[in-house]
C-alpha cells in the first residue's frame, strides 16, 4: 500500500465510481445491514457522482434470468444509462465491464455493491493487480451475514483496498463548504439520504439557512 497514493484524497478528476449488482435476489440475501440503509447509501454514493461529475458504471448480473432489474433508486440517478449484464460473478472478467472501467482514464476506482464477498471483492482483487486503486464504501455494500461481510472487507484490507463510508465519498469530493457550486446538492443529498438531514432541515428551514442562522445567534 504505501508504493502507492492511496492516502491522497478522492476527487472529481481522479475517480470513477462502479456501482455492481443492487437487484432484488441480491438484496434478498442480505443479512449484514438493515436493507433500507443500504439502499440510503447507494443513493448518496451514486448522487455524489453525478453532482460532481464522476464517471459512473452500473453493472448487473443475469438480470432477465435470475436476479431482476438493476433498483429504480440506482438507475433513476442516470437516466437513459443502461446497466451492463454480465454471467459472470466477477464483474472484471466481463469485457464491457473492463472496458467501461478502462475507458474512464481515472486510476482510483470505488467500487460498492452487492455481495461484498462476491461481486464486490472479485472485481476488486483484479482492479487492484491491474494497478487501480480502490475504495469501497463498506457502508453500501452488504452480505449473508455479518461475518461474511466483515472477513470479506478485511481480505480487501489486506489486498489493498481502502475501506470508506458513504458520507465520505460525498464530503471528500466537496471538501469545502465554501464551493457553492456543489454546495446546494450536497445539502439535498444530506437532507434526502442522512440522518444528518433532520437538523439541516431544521437550519435552513427554522433558522433560514446558515447565514441568517449566523447573523441570529449574533
Amino acid at each position: 500500500m504505501t508504493s502507492k497514493n492511496l492516502h491522497g484524497m478522492l476527487t472529481p478528476d481522479n475517480s470513477a465510481l462502479a456501482l455492481i449488482d443492487y437487484q432484488p435476489a441480491m438484496f434478498s440475501g442480505v443479512n449484514s445491514h438493515d436493507r433500507t440503509t443500504i439502499v440510503q447509501n447507494v443513493q448518496i454514493i451514486a448522487k455524489a457522482a453525478r453532482l460532481f461529475k464522476v464517471p459512473a458504471i452500473l453493472s448487473t448480473v443475469a438480470a432477465d434470468s435470475f436476479s431482476g432489474a438493476m433498483i429504480s433508486e440506482v438507475t433513476g440517478i442516470f437516466p437513459g444509462r443502461a446497466p451492463i449484464d454480465r454471467t459472470s460473478i466477477n464483474a472484471w472478467l466481463d469485457r464491457n465491464f473492463r472496458g467501461a472501467i478502462e475507458k474512464t482514464g481515472k486510476k482510483k476506482i470505488v467500487v460498492a455493491g452487492l455481495w461484498t464477498e462476491a461481486c464486490v471483492l472479485f472485481p476488486t482483487l483484479d482492479l487492484l493487480a491491474a494497478g487501480y486503486e480502490v475504495y469501497v464504501p463498506t457502508d453500501a455494500c452488504g452480505d449473508i451475514s455479518v461475518e461474511a461481510h466483515e472477513r470479506a472487507v478485511a481480505r480487501l484490507v489486506q489486498a489493498g483496498a481502502v475501506p470508506i463510508t458513504s458520507l465520505q465519498f460525498l464530503f471528500e469530493l466537496q471538501q469545502d463548504w465554501g464551493r457553492s457550486a456543489t454546495y446546494e446538492g450536497c445539502m439535498d443529498i444530506l437532507k434526502a439520504h442522512s440522518p444528518y438531514g433532520i437538523e439541516v432541515r431544521f437550519v435552513k428551514e427554522f433558522l433560514g439557512g446558515h447565514g441568517e442562522g449566523a447573523k441570529r445567534a449574533a
